[in-house]
């Protein structure tokens, strides 16, 4: 466990020594966020079985490699085969196509945290889970979650519906259930609502077209009628729920701007029809999996509770706190986390 805990600490750190300032120069991150950034993303990279599905993307690298590079995209989520073939063909084993896909996930998670007022705490809010238990366990799922963020990043930086669209069209050839953040965030548009509800309905038919559509029978019966059981899925969507009632409760006092608020609003109502679907729905496993592309609301949320309160610090060390025993329990109680435990490194 002292790798995962040493990632925790070093942005543990960095969020309370920054919280320890009041001027905006001193928040902003510089050449040891940098570091971070690199030492994350070789973690995540040259992690060796870790992750509750290890084996399975095992097999997915054994099976691409050998083929031919357009049979291999026909077997699954065509951007994640793609790097499967090329690492095997390059001789770079899975450790190279795992090192790819960290990449794409920190570079998103990191763009994302670098919009928020205090980026090194954003960043220890997505420690405990995104980082240990989704990048280095979900690797599919972590890229298109790592793609959605860097999307979101753009979008509030004032790119438009069409651009974050590209992002959410590039996220689901890793992993198709990604078309679902579209509508989240293309309906947080000041557009007329008319105008807005017929482009995201355009957009929300043509993503599900080219990507769910024929994998839709798949899914149903690979989680719906299998009444697939996720554990924890209802803590982790009570995660989620935790940041949606902090925005609600604290929207006057986080600093929001128009665009921010209506962005992050829909993603606290879309946690909202998480917790009923999971309690509707016979497979939590489903609506756990898709509940994923949520948890962006926990950075942009818990990393802002500094701002509610008189002392910066003292929102920090609570944020930080909370934090603290999110990753404790999981990494000592969760049913699966000896997937994850001990860390290990590639022997390249």
């Amino acid at each position: 466990m002292a790798a995962y805990w040493a990632l925790f600490a070093f942005f543990a750190a960095g969020a309370i020594i920054a919280g320890s300032f009041t001027g905006e120069n001193v928040r902003r991150p510089g050449a040891i966020f940098a570091i971070g950034a690199v030492a994350m993303t070789l973690m995540i990279g040259l992690r060796y079985n870790v992750g509750g599905d290890w084996q399975t993307y095992e097999f997915m690298y054994y099976r691409a490699g050998p083929l031919a590079f357009a049979d291999a995209l026909s077997i699954g989520d065509p951007a994640y085969q793609a790097v499967n073939w090329v690492a095997y063909n390059f001789d770079g084993d899975v450790w190279l196509v795992n090192s790819i896909c960290a990449i794409f996930f920190v570079w998103g998670l990191f763009r994302l945290c670098r919009t928020q007022p205090y980026p090194w705490l954003a960043l220890l809010v997505a420690v405990p889970y995104a980082v240990i238990v989704i990048a280095m366990g979900y690797t599919r799922q972590a890229v298109a979650l790592g793609l959605i963020m860097a999307g979101i990043a753009d979008f509030l930086r004032g790119g438009s519906v069409l651009r974050f669209g590209i992002y959410v069209a590039a996220a689901a050839l890793f992993h198709k259930t990604a078309i679902v953040a579209f509508p989240v965030v293309a309906l947080a548009t000041d557009r007329n609502r008319l105008v807005n509800m017929l482009i995201v309905l355009a957009g929300g038919i043509l993503l599900y077209d080219l990507f769910l559509g024929d994998a839709m029978d798949n899914f149903v019966e690979n989680y719906i009628r299998a009444a697939y059981s996720a554990q924890g899925a209802a803590i982790r969507i009570g995660m989620n729920m935790l940041a949606a009632t902090v925005l609600w409760l604290g929207r006057r006092k986080l600093e929001l701007a128009r665009v921010e608020w209506k962005v992050w609003r829909n993603f606290s109502l879309a946690s909202v029809a998480s917790l009923v679907f999971l309690v509707m729905s016979p497979s939590s496993a489903a609506v756990d999996r898709i509940s994923l592309y949520i948890i962006p609301l926990q950075m942009a949320v818990l990393g802002r509770v500094p701002l509610i309160f008189k002392s910066r610090l003292f929102g920090t060390v609570l944020v930080a706190s909370y934090c603290f025993a999110v990753e404790f329990v999981w990494l000592n109680f969760a049913q699966f986390s000896d997937a994850w435990v001990p860390y290990q490194l590639f022997a390249i």
